[in-house]
This record gives structure tokens, sequence and C-alpha cells, in this order.
């Protein structure tokens, strides 16, 4: 696994200008930082749930 990251703050209201012309968008980096979150934290849920179930623990 790749280093982990902190969950990322969603944008303030005035980090986005609305003009829907900026790419990337501070969203657009604001979700794909999320997705990442997520998958990690996915990933250490099952290792935990995998440790938890191991007979050898």
């Amino acid at each position: 696994m790749t280093d982990l990251i902190e969950k990322p703050e969603k944008p303030l209201d005035d980090d986005c200008c609305g003009g829907g012309s900026c790419c990337p968008c501070v969203w657009d980096h604001f979700y794909e930082q999320m997705s990442i979150y997520r998958k990690q934290q996915r990933e250490i849920a099952a290792q935990a749930e995998a440790n938890n179930s191991d007979p050898n623990n």
C-alpha cells in the first residue's frame, strides 16, 4: 500500500469560482483525493477484518 493520506478537507465556498472553466477544478482534486482516501480506508478495514479472523492471532 502507498503512504496513507489524511481525509481531504472539502473546498471552501469561495475556493471555487463556479465558472466551470477551471481545469482541474478544486472539486476535481477533492473528489480524486476522496476516492484515494476511501479506497485506503476499505483496504485498512479489510486487512483488520482478515487479521481478526486469523486463528493464529
